[in-house]
């Protein structure tokens, strides 16, 4: 079972990417929730190509993948849940709801510290929201998300099942929030008890400081809900709310090579 997950992980992801990119892309154009601003090809173009930069950066620097990390893991019996007796059936889910809270706590922490603040900010400088602003990360903050993953998955030990299960999930979620779909209303109020919806993470994209600084889930919404951070609506409205930061407002921020330089750009307004 291994064997095979290590030989097939990267087709199984890309499959799940690609489909699910396609998905929301024709959803987005079927039933937008919101006018996009900026031409799509614009935007996609330069978006999609911080992709391609961050996945060939983090295959260069990291070897091992965090699913390659927790064969081997197993194969030793390292990690607190591999000296646990827990059966598969329960070792699996606790594992997922244990790395998304993770994910949950980096999320915080990219806003709380300014020198990190500054690597996560460009993925807030899109001035429009759609799937590809799910994808849109600085390749330094890819680096660093990659090194907390592979050290949570060192102290966890988890199954490698499960991580490559929250990988996927992780990569959709991500992609199904961002997205610029339309819910019915009451869809979303029921969806996002569990899950965290297109409306519900679009708030966290808000100009508004008090916004940015809520709803940091990216698969679950309980940790929001359970941790205060959770906020239901903008005070703008979905239809009008203002996306991005004060500091990037201009077309020119938006191309590949801008965005590369975000991190290093001096401050002009205050950051939330």
């Amino acid at each position: 079972m291994s064997e095979l997950l290590l030989a097939h992980e990267p087709a199984i992801r890309l499959a799940f990417f690609l489909t699910i990119l396609l998905g929301m892309a024709i959803w987005e154009l079927v039933a937008p929730r919101r006018r996009l601003e900026i031409p799509r090809l614009f935007r996609w173009s330069n978006n999609l190509g911080i992709v391609v930069i961050d996945t060939l950066l983090v295959r260069m620097a990291f070897p091992v993948a965090a699913v390659g990390l927790a064969v081997l893991w197993d194969e030793r019996g390292w990690g607190l849940l591999n000296l646990l007796p827990l059966p598969g059936w329960l070792a699996i889910p606790l594992a997922i709801l244990i790395l998304d809270f993770a994910i949950y706590l980096q999320h915080v922490l990219f806003h709380a510290v300014p020198a990190l603040w500054r690597l996560h900010r460009m993925h807030h400088a899109d001035l429009d929201f759609d799937v590809t602003t799910g994808l849109r990360f600085h390749p330094i903050e890819i680096l660093f998300s990659m090194a907390i993953k592979l050290g949570i998955v060192a102290l966890l030990g988890p199954p490698a099942i499960a991580v490559l299960i929250f990988e996927i999930l992780l990569n959709a979620t991500s992609m199904f929030n961002h997205s610029n779909i339309r819910l019915p209303l009451a869809a979303d109020r029921i969806l996002r008890r569990i899950i965290v919806t297109p409306d519900m993470h679009r708030i966290h994209h808000s100009v508004i400081p008090a916004e940015t600084n809520s709803n940091f889930g990216f698969s679950l919404s309980w940790w929001d809900r359970l941790l205060g951070t959770y906020r239901a609506d903008p005070a703008n409205g979905h239809a009008q709310m203002a996306i991005g930061l004060d500091q990037f407002r201009s077309r020119k921020d938006l191309r590949l090579d801008q965005m590369l330089l975000q991190p290093f750009r001096k401050k002009t307004v205050p950051e939330p």
